[in-house]
């Protein structure tokens, strides 16, 4: 379970960013998340419960997830496409030379703090 790997960091991203910028409380944190990243967001969501609240500055804060969507380019055809509904193979030239554009990243969006 990497979900807990993930969490670890993004706490530590936080907690020094709170002591940067002298922040006394993270409420919420929105974490945006490539569908195709290999991240089970429930997991994410289950890992966060648990670890914040070993965390003084983040007991409270709310784990918000935004999912998004792969898309994949056809280099030959220079068309896009949703990723997860057709795979490696383009759907209109059926040319498997695609590289995928979005979808497996992972970044923190917003945090709202005080």
């Amino acid at each position: 379970m990497h979900e807990l790997g993930i969490v670890f960091h993004v706490i530590k991203r936080l907690e020094n960013l709170a002591e940067e910028n002298k922040l006394s409380e993270i409420q919420s944190v929105t974490l945006e998340i490539g569908e195709v990243s290999g991240v089970v967001p429930e997991y994410l969501q289950d890992c966060w419960k648990w670890a914040v609240k070993k965390t003084e500055i983040m007991q409270n804060s709310e784990l918000k997830i935004e999912p998004i969507e792969a898309v994949t380019i056809c280099n030959d055809c220079k068309k896009t496409y949703r990723t997860v509904e057709f795979g490696k193979t383009c759907p209109n030239c059926k040319s498997d030379n695609t590289v995928l554009q979005v979808g497996n990243e992972m970044n923190i969006k917003q945090i709202e703090a005080c």
